[in-house]
């Protein structure tokens, strides 16, 4: 679906799922429901070697690079963009840098940068993208404005609070000459709201798309958007 929602001489983007080849995993929500504690929720928001690669209850259970996960999204940003050698991307939230990775392959000559909260993940990030990558919080991004023409963030600022989210969009927008997209946590009706909360580990900030939007919009973001619904 795509929709463009105009407000006064602001601009919304467009809802479009750019992650539509990422693959789809099965997941037993009665089973994570019942599981899952705020004692674990609690030490994954720490984002520290427990969620990448500790006990599965605590996060991935083990993040390792494979490229059928990230390799046939990127082809979709490539026409999505029009993106060639002479762009550079921001991946905000980038763990380990996969993604950036798996852009510098289909793209060569692309300029890629990632930042992310957990130090361990940027300690353990791939060799290919080692220098490119650094430790940042999403509210405060290490950029001139304008630095980057795209900026990606996939499942991250929805890890921060509803003030600290409408920071980290506000500085998305700021780095970004030509446009974004983020994927946020979200529902559309109380049987996927149940289902959001059961599913969640990290999130601190959950709304209905129609929420999100407003969101957006009140926050001055007008790049692209799409949300994770379990």
């Amino acid at each position: 679906m795509k929709d463009i929602l105009n407000i006064g001489k602001s601009y919304l983007g467009i809802e479009i799922d750019l992650l539509e080849n990422y693959p789809k995993s099965k997941r037993d929500l009665n089973k994570r429901l019942s599981e899952k504690t705020e004692e674990d929720r609690k030490i994954a928001r720490k984002f520290d070697a427990r969620f990448f690669d500790g006990d599965r209850k605590h996060g991935y259970g083990g993040f390792e690079y494979n490229p059928r996960f990230w390799k046939p999204v990127v082809p979709t940003f490539e026409r999505h963009w029009n993106l060639t050698s002479n762009n550079s991307i921001l991946d905000v939230g980038c763990a380990k840098g996969f993604m950036l990775n798996d852009f510098m392959l289909a793209i060569p000559g692309i300029k890629i940068a990632g930042i992310d909260i957990s130090s361990y993940a940027i300690s353990k990030a791939m060799d290919s993208v080692k220098k490119y990558v650094k430790v940042a919080n999403a509210t405060d991004l290490p950029y001139e404005n304008s630095t980057f023409d795209y900026v990606i963030s996939i499942n991250s600022i929805h890890n921060l609070p509803l003030d600290e989210c409408a920071k980290a969009l506000k500085e998305i927008q700021r780095v970004s000459r030509k446009g974004s997209f983020i994927t946020v946590d979200a529902y559309r009706d109380e049987k996927e709201m149940e289902r959001m909360f059961a599913w969640n580990l990290t999130a601190k900030t959950i709304m209905s798309i129609d929420q999100w939007k407003e969101f957006f919009t009140d926050n001055g973001y007008t790049g692209d958007y799409y949300w994770f619904i379990p």
